[in-house]
């Protein structure tokens, strides 16, 4: 899971995953071993926020206040926009 959220584009970009349409943002921090991930469904109310920390035990995954089988899904099905692809 940790490798496909690094595969998300750097900043913001566009997707489906499941049917709908996302904005997503990807930000880095602590020298890329922080990563926050961000969704928001385009023309309804799904959410999708994740933190991704790269410990030395190993990755580890913190959902914001959602259950870790909807990040996942999420995760799994997003494909960006191919206009938003470098």
């Amino acid at each position: 899971m940790a490798d496909r959220i690094r595969t998300f584009p750097p900043g913001t970009c566009t997707g489906r995953a499941a049917g709908k349409r996302y904005v997503a943002t990807r930000s880095q921090f602590s020298a890329g071993r922080a990563i926050k991930l961000v969704a928001e469904e385009l023309g309804g109310q799904d959410y999708i926020s994740v933190n991704l920390y790269d410990l030395t035990s190993g990755p580890q995954l913190n959902p914001c206040e959602m259950p870790s089988a909807k990040i996942i899904a999420f995760v799994r099905a997003f494909i960006v926009d191919e206009s938003d692809e470098p």
